[in-house]
């Protein structure tokens, strides 16, 4: 028997059992259209996270005296530190322009009090992995008896990482990182079981139909085939169906609303085009596997 024969069936099999196979197409489309909205707020939220710990940074802070060739081996030695992706250094010219972008008043007027630029140099080492950051520190500075940290290098003279900050950015991003991996797997698991669990009633409907046709001899792949392919067509059905309404709400909605407002623009989602792909080859996927998965209990009878 050929493809065609089996596409036949399945289109005629759709034909008498239009209600159940309209449920399994609506329940399709709800879910599609969860995950058409869940997925983009899942990458938004997880590049908004690892954006925020990409800010964690250490800074290690050169006593004035240090000469260009020691302050190169300062440079060459925390480069090769595990954990670090890249050394950027600060002249204390710099350091002082910076300072007076944040507050002016108060370092213009400091400077003119001192007579002299009071900032060190230094350079700004930021990890490759930022919740290692503090095996990093641990490294450029070590604690000493009492706890305090000293330079492991000659010519520092302070390596520091806002502990706190760091500590609450990273505390902060792994709660965000944690619960919207939870919440993306446990709609996951909801979105298969409420699938499969339509196919199944559907085909439940028709058992007599299936055994009739184990009587008269037929496989089980050739009982089998008609019902994974109409899973397939119920599938694509409710996921086409999901596509063109938020792909309409994305041009009526959310583009006009991304012009106007940053927050919506700024985060990198997966490319539409994509995120259609994806949800169309699940949904697929998912009605297919459900409808073979469903019919090994009445192929046993």
């Amino acid at each position: 028997m050929s493809f065609g024969f089996f596409l036949q069936e399945a289109l005629r099999s759709l034909a008498r059992t239009r209600a159940p196979a309209l449920a399994a197409a609506l329940t399709v489309l709800l879910t599609t259209l969860v995950l058409g909205v869940f997925i983009p707020v899942v990458q938004a939220t997880t590049g908004t996270a690892n954006e925020v710990r990409g800010r964690i940074v250490v800074d290690v802070y050169l006593e004035d005296a240090i000469t260009a060739a020691d302050r190169e081996a300062v440079r060459r030695a925390i480069a090769r530190t595990p954990n670090v992706k890249s050394v950027t250094y600060i002249s204390k010219d710099e350091a002082l322009r910076i300072a007076e972008r944040r507050n002016p008043d108060a370092f213009r007027e400091g400077v003119k009090l001192l007579g002299r630029n009071p900032l060190p140099a230094s350079f700004r080492v930021v990890p490759r992995d930022p919740g290692r950051v503090g095996e990093l520190v641990d490294r450029l500075a070590p604690r000493d008896a009492r706890g305090v940290r000293k330079p492991d290098l000659p010519g520092v003279q302070e390596v520091r990482n806002r502990e706190d900050d760091t500590e609450r950015i990273l505390t902060a991003t792994s709660v965000v990182k944690a619960a919207t991996g939870l919440l993306a797997a446990l709609l996951a698991f909801a979105a298969v079981a409420l699938v499969a669990n339509t196919i199944r009633l559907s085909i439940f409907a028709r058992r007599r139909e299936v055994e009739v046709m184990r009587l008269v001899g037929a496989t089980n792949w050739s009982i089998r085939w008609p019902f994974v392919i109409e899973g397939v067509i119920v599938g694509l059905v409710g996921a086409l169906a999901a596509v063109a309404l938020l792909f309409v709400t994305k041009q009526a909605v959310l583009d006009p609303l991304a012009d106007r407002f940053a927050l919506i623009a700024a985060p990198q989602t997966m490319p539409f085009p994509a995120l259609a792909a994806l949800l169309l080859l699940a949904a697929a996927a998912v009605s297919a596997a459900g409808s073979a998965l469903t019919l090994r209990r009445f192929l046993r009878v």
